[in-house]
């Protein structure tokens, strides 16, 4: 990402996909994301604008996306109660957005059965074998809504106590409501432990007025959780450099504890 601005002041924010595998894709995902943005213009979720697309590279040097910059910084440092309640209402606004006949494309799995193996670190190997045994079902029916499908704290903006910009919308989709919320607590999960996580998910099924399906829960969390197979480590690192103290095995631990919290309460 880089920070630009223009002549006449304005900021904007350029992304750039240099790495692989995402330039490979990166016209699939940087038009999916301008498309989104634009959709989202004006309403209450804090979007960025998307101004202009380079998807073939020619004139940014790697395909790039220009878009608006919005105020703020990211929050990774707290899970108090007010924190999640944002978080929250913001996930039940996303999930609320009606994209008309323009839907996103239907979820993918991130927890294919290439991910499905014990990995090394593993402290439970049969609690693994659990998990990729329910993977191996059908997923339960699902009513479908208007999915982030990457939404977690690293993706987003506060200001003076709000949220204020959403980001990353290359992964937008169309699923179930659950597939979101999964993927927030688990981040939560490895960051700030599995009881933050249980909260933030309570604090969604309050403002959704959702009562939750054990049988969805269970599954789609798990789905989650195995999608951060072989290693969730590779999260870990920017929470380092942010400057908190989150050791791999402490990661490790504690994804393998929220497993063991999903599989319990399903």
């Amino acid at each position: 990402m880089l920070a630009l601005t223009g002549n006449n002041g304005e900021q904007a924010v350029l992304r750039l996909m240099t790495k692989e595998p995402w330039r490979r894709h990166a016209a699939g995902l940087l038009a999916r994301e301008a498309t989104v943005q634009q959709q989202l213009h004006g309403s209450r979720i804090p979007a960025p604008r998307s101004i202009a697309l380079d998807l073939s590279g020619d004139t940014a040097g790697a395909p790039a996306h220009l878009m608006s910059w919005l105020p703020g910084r990211l929050r990774l440092d707290s899970a108090a109660e007010d924190v999640l309640e944002v978080l929250a209402q913001v996930l039940v606004d996303i999930h609320n957005f009606e994209p008309g006949r323009n839907r996103p494309r239907n979820y993918q799995s991130w927890a294919p059965p290439s991910k499905r193996v014990i990995s090394p670190w593993v402290q439970w190997p049969a609690l693994w074998r659990q998990a990729f045994e329910l993977l191996e079902q059908p997923a339960p029916g699902y009513a479908g809504t208007f999915l982030h499908r990457d939404f977690h704290l690293g993706n987003l903006l506060w200001s003076q106590g709000r949220i204020s910009g959403v980001v990353d919308w290359v992964e937008t989709s169309w699923g179930p409501a659950d597939l979101d919320v999964a993927h927030a607590a688990t981040y939560l999960a490895m960051l700030h432990g599995i009881e933050a996580s249980a909260r933030f998910t309570d604090a969604y099924r309050r403002r959704a007025d959702d009562r939750r399906d054990e049988e969805q829960f269970r599954y789609w969390n798990v789905m989650d959780i195995v999608g951060y197979l072989p290693d969730p480590v590779k999260v870990v690192q920017p929470w380092r450099d942010s400057g908190l103290d989150i050791s791999d095995d402490l990661a490790r631990s504690r994804l393998e504890q929220r497993l063991e919290y999903v599989l319990r309460a399903g």
